[in-house]
């Protein structure tokens, strides 16, 4: 058996209700895929997308969905180790990718600080226009739970406000297209594990301002991931409770919401 066979396998077998079961989950319960979709399964070269593409292959087997797949690669400006590296994944996961360029990484350098946000806006702008050019209507990127609750977390202690990352989004600048977030209930200890078992190497963000986008000392998100972990050992279900946070917000608890655009406070039904 070759090494994708067993890479491919092992989704079905020893990470099957880890893994595969809460993909499926998740486009079940938020309705990800439809009949007639075309979508660009959008691949970084990091563990997350590329799990999602093995994970997109072996849905489409079971047919209970028409749709079409697209593998899409935008290279920001990695480096020569890093564009190896991904390359070698391609030709190991056996994946046919439209790899198309961008200067992202040129551009969020020459800004201050370490523009993340900046940097995901622009990306998720390059794939939607790259995507719609060859037809597809919507994209699927490879963030998980830990992402979720991360991005909630997130939202509170740097923004103070409270949302999250949401399953599927409409497109508000490219109309028609959409975006999917197909592993929504995968944990990425989970993928952690999955890399581990069939002895994967992947590159990180690439990011050239950070040798690891998730260290505590430089990144918000690797300092957030830091305090969940430290609630987790007290409290098991502390990552869970986050998640069903934005599942059962009391509207009649809160002193102010945004809905639509519009700010309301609770002294507009006292």
């Amino acid at each position: 058996m070759s090494k994708y066979l067993q890479i491919q396998k092992s989704i079905i077998t020893t990470y099957r209700s880890s893994i595969f079961k809460p993909f499926v989950a998740a486009i079940n319960e938020y309705e990800l895929i439809e009949d007639g979709d075309k979508i660009a399964v959008c691949l970084s070269g990091g563990k997350d997308s590329m799990l999602m593409a093995m994970c997109f292959e072996e849905l489409k087997k079971h047919r209970k969905k028409h749709f079409d797949l697209l593998f899409l690669s935008m290279d920001p400006g990695y480096n020569q180790a890093n564009r190896e590296q991904v390359r070698r994944n391609f030709d190991l996961f056996e994946i046919d990718a439209v790899v198309f360029n961008s200067d992202i990484f040129k551009v969020t350098t020459s800004v201050d600080g370490a523009p993340c946000y900046l940097c995901a806006r622009m990306r998720r702008g390059h794939l939607y226009s790259k995507a719609r050019e060859l037809g597809c209507n919507k994209i699927a990127l490879g963030h998980h739970f830990d992402d979720c609750i991360e991005t909630i977390l997130m939202g509170i202690l740097y923004n103070g406000r409270v949302q999250t990352m949401m399953p599927k989004l409409k497109s508000k600048n490219f109309e028609g297209m959409q975006l999917i977030r197909p592993m929504y209930h995968i944990q990425e200890k989970d993928i952690l594990n999955w890399v581990k078992y069939n002895d994967l190497n992947f590159i990180k963000c690439g990011c050239p301002l950070s040798e690891d986008c998730e260290d505590p000392k430089t990144s918000k998100r690797g300092e957030v991931k830091k305090i969940i972990a430290s609630l987790q050992i007290n409290n098991p279900t502390a990552a869970q409770n986050i998640f069903k946070s934005v599942y059962n917000i009391n509207l009649d608890a809160v002193i102010g919401y945004n809905n639509l655009g519009k700010q309301f406070t609770f002294l507009d039904n006292y």
